[in-house]
């Protein structure tokens, strides 16, 4: 009974936890839209350029990326590197071993991310790289302190670094200012993360548009039943007293 007692205590207070175990700074909201096709393809060629290097996506298959528009000709010319067929999963030829020596830690499979982190820490995450040379790799992050996966895309967005101002007696990063410019405008590099993120959300449930829709025609079908049951059980009990 004891245990039974600890276990349900435990179980009302997994909120709290989760809640008090949440991220420290504010996170930005992630433009997602999973009906916009074109962000989706904008989003696929990123992740296949400066994700699937070191991420794989096992469990989803190049070939359906032509949910998202693209025909088998586009994917094979343009999106396939490390596979021959397009009814191949998203795997990579770096060996967990290899992940762990060089980063630390096994590069995670990328498949359920947005699902696992949510949309909003993936794109405060890859927008929040900076400059820091106590670090192995010579970078950091606002949202993952001390985090083994170097800047992927710094030759986009530059080089950031951190804003302190002091708060309860502590230098806290205020902000991140740019200091060496990418290739792109930090705007560009904004809308390019969020395109990688909305594909992100996307790979993690490609069939969640097809689902929600399929949700509202039952919802409507069991309201339009709801009715037609009700005045037929009116009309078969009315002589029923």
């Amino acid at each position: 009974m004891k245990r039974l007692k600890n276990f349900l205590f435990l179980l009302a207070a997994a909120p709290v936890v989760a809640f008090a175990a949440g991220p420290s700074v504010p996170l930005d909201k992630a433009p997602v839209n999973l009906t916009d096709k074109e962000s989706l393809q904008r989003g696929a060629r990123v992740f296949v350029n400066y994700c699937l290097n070191c991420h794989s996506a096992s469990v989803m298959r190049y070939s359906r990326l032509e949910d998202l528009g693209l025909t088998e000709e586009q994917i094979t010319g343009n999106l396939m590197f490390a596979a021959d067929k397009p009814g191949e999963t998203m795997t990579i030829g770096m060996t967990k071993a290899d992940g762990k020596a060089w980063f630390g830690a096994t590069p995670p499979d990328l498949s359920v991310i947005a699902r696992s982190r949510g949309a909003d820490w993936l794109y405060t995450y890859l927008r929040t790289f900076y400059r820091d040379d106590s670090t192995v790799t010579g970078w950091n992050n606002t949202v993952f302190d001390k985090v083994g996966m170097p800047h992927a895309m710094w030759d986009l967005q530059g080089e950031m670094a951190p804003v302190y101002k002091t708060q309860d007696g502590h230098d806290v990063i205020e902000r991140l200012e740019l200091v060496k410019p990418g290739s792109v405008t930090l705007a560009q590099y904004d809308a390019m993360v969020g395109d990688l993120v909305n594909y992100l959300v996307w790979m993690g449930e490609p069939a969640q548009v097809q689902r929600k829709q399929l949700g509202v025609i039952v919802l409507l079908f069991l309201a339009v039943f709801f009715v037609v049951a009700y005045y037929l059980k009116k009309e078969f009990w009315k002589d029923i007293h």
